[in-house]
């Protein structure tokens, strides 16, 4: 998990507050600061969480959780 969003963990739903045509994607990976999302208008894209702080829209829609812990 990045230390600055705990929230990020694979599965979740986001949504990239600068790129509203992304649509919402959905975490694929997290390394350190580096995560990531399979937009659906943009396809996968790899975020620095040091420099954007993706937003939060729901967890895993599968009804679990991505990431053991």
């Amino acid at each position: 998990m990045s230390g600055s969003d705990p929230f990020l963990e694979p599965g979740v739903i986001v949504r990239h507050p600068g790129q509203d045509d992304w649509g919402s994607g959905q975490v694929q990976s997290v390394a350190g600061r580096k995560v990531t999302v399979n937009f659906q208008e943009a396809g996968k894209q790899v975020i620095d969480t040091s420099v954007v702080t993706l937003a939060f829209v729901a967890e895993d829609p599968r009804g679990r959780r991505g990431a053991a812990r």
